[in-house]
């Protein structure tokens, strides 16, 4: 798992591409939900690449921090070991979200 950062020109955007290497079979299909699509367990899935892994660029307001999870096959939700840091959420003890900060 990976998340790259790119600043536009006028820093008041960046484009963040998350890159998700799957150690598991059968994985078929990743999402991003987070607090920047609502929570939407239905959005647009990440891009399967050939070499069995995953990517996604997506575009934010800089100066901000989002909250997100990797939703697998739609049923499993992981964290990113790369993210900036963890913020406990409202499912359970010791739940956390992964949190890139801009």
């Amino acid at each position: 798992m990976s998340i790259k950062k790119q600043y536009l020109k006028n820093n008041e955007a960046c484009k963040v591409t998350f890159s998700l290497k799957t150690d598991l079979e059968n994985v078929e299909t990743v999402r991003i939900p987070g607090d920047f699509n609502d929570w939407d367990t239905n959005c647009e899935p990440m891009k399967k690449l050939k070499t069995g892994g995953f990517t996604q660029t997506m575009k934010f307001n800089a100066g901000n921090s989002y909250q997100f999870k990797y939703l697998v096959n739609d049923s499993e939700w992981r964290n990113d070991p790369e993210a900036d840091k963890y913020e406990p959420n409202n499912t359970g003890p010791g739940q956390e979200n992964s949190v890139i900060e801009l």
